[in-house]
């Protein structure tokens, strides 16, 4: 899969996990506990660790700050998405459809 489809999947996926936070802002909880979760398991990781605090920073803010952040174009948008801590707001179902339509769209073109 190449830079441009996944960025492009990334995207998408913001797009949609940022409709969820802006109908049930209490979705929130699930990005606090994945990034507890991750901590505690990639404790030796400072590249990650990072990554998490600079998520748990951001989620401080006003939801739809979050949301800006998850459906920018911009390079940061790009940075921040690669380390979301929103898995499993969406289900797995959605996120493999989606993924194989845009494969598919890409396939096609």
């Amino acid at each position: 899969m190449g830079h441009e489809l996944t960025d492009a999947i990334s995207l998408e996926l913001g797009q949609r996990v940022a409709n969820r936070l802006r109908a049930h802002p209490e979705l929130l909880q699930v990005a606090h506990e994945n990034l507890d979760r991750w901590t505690a398991l990639n404790d030796d990781a400072t590249s990650l660790l990072r990554c998490y605090a600079e998520w748990r920073e951001i989620l401080n803010r006003p939801v739809e700050e979050i949301c800006l952040l998850l459906t920018s174009g911009s390079e940061e948008g790009q940075r921040l998405r690669q380390n979301s801590p929103f898995a499993g707001v969406l289900s797995p179902k959605e996120v493999w459809e989606l993924k194989q339509r845009l494969r598919h769209a890409t396939a096609t073109t």
